[in-house]
């Protein structure tokens, strides 16, 4: 624990030197030069970009008719106007029927990069770091709007969505994968799903080519139940380029064409077991083939080294996916 904790307190003392080097560097000049950036500001990291998530947005600020700033946070603002008026929320709507006001949103993607922090399948550094630009979306109190959600966050809100400001980066968290995943084991001591996958890539001959860093990222989570005690939740993501490769092989195929299946498949992913950890998490190698595996196995056809038909029969005596 005592590690877990270091490790915690080692990425918070990055965080400064990667804020600074986002307000630096423009979105416009892509994901390679902020990598660059990193290089020269953390000197002893070797970061890469892994991957990016787009295609989300988060709640921005109020812009009036001028483009004048009324508020940074649209939702803390409607709250404080409906207490004003005692929660009556028709009233809210009277009072601001007249004025031009405009929602913003902050449309984003979260850029994924990972460094190299040990020997482990989990040892790595993974930075997350946002590139978000401002849009003026819908005008508020003009849809007639229902509830709370309805004014701030209309379904198909955005009425020719315009751009506020140039697109920025922003520091979201850098954290020691490991080490999160010790925490998670420390509040539930039943190994989750994703200590199993890091397992089972280890003993596999997936390891014995890459490391799993290369070909995933962790999304995590945090937040606290109700009785305030924390909850973690860590979810892989392939780093493939596009959807995974489609699996040539029917239900009931075994043997030679089984074989050809499972080779072009980790051929175009790029690493050995790609099958099984795809059949572990995106679903794109289904279930069956597990099982067809290990009875070829059985039968004597050996197309997998041992390592790896012991990794796939511990899963179909405790299947789990991620």
């Amino acid at each position: 624990m005592k590690e877990t904790l270091a490790w915690t307190e080692y990425c918070k003392s990055l965080a400064p030197a990667i804020v600074e080097t986002c307000a630096k560097v423009p979105v416009s000049s892509g994901p390679g030069a902020l990598v660059k950036a990193l290089s020269v500001a953390l000197p002893d990291w070797k970061f890469r970009h892994a991957m990016s998530r787009g295609g989300w947005y988060r709640l921005g600020g109020i812009l009036d008719g001028d483009g004048r700033r009324i508020s940074d946070n649209l939702e803390a603002w409607v709250e404080d106007a409906l207490d004003e008026r005692d929660g009556d929320f028709h009233r809210l709507i009277d009072d601001f029927a007249d004025q031009t006001l405009f929602a913003t949103r902050l449309v984003g993607q979260t850029h994924y990069l990972v460094a190299s922090a040990g020997d482990e399948s989990d040892g790595f550094l993974q930075l997350e770091i946002e590139d978000l630009q401002e849009m003026r979306v819908h005008q508020l109190f003009v849809n007639e709007p229902g509830s709370l959600e309805e004014l701030v966050d209309p379904r198909g809100g955005a009425d020719n969505p315009q751009a506020v400001d140039l697109p920025f980066y922003t520091f979201r968290r850098i954290q020691h994968i490991g080490a999160f995943l010790k925490r998670m084991l420390a509040q539930k001591p039943e190994p989750a799903s994703i200590h199993r996958m890091l397992e089972d890539w280890a003993k596999s001959s997936a390891a014995h080519t890459s490391a799993y860093y290369n070909h995933w990222v962790i999304a995590t989570r945090e937040h606290l139940d109700r009785y305030h005690q924390p909850v973690f939740r860590a979810q892989p993501i392939a780093t493939l380029a596009g959807d995974p490769p489609e699996f040539a092989a029917a239900t009931g195929t075994s043997g030679l064409k089984l074989q050809d299946a499972l080779t072009h498949f980790d051929r175009e992913t790029g690493y050995p077991m790609a099958w099984y950890f795809h059949m572990l998490t995106t679903k794109a190698v289904p279930h069956w083939v597990a099982q067809a595996v290990v009875e070829d196995s059985l039968a004597g056809f050996a197309y997998l080294p041992q390592r790896d038909v012991d990794v796939v029969r511990g899963w179909l005596h405790r299947p789990y996916s991620v």
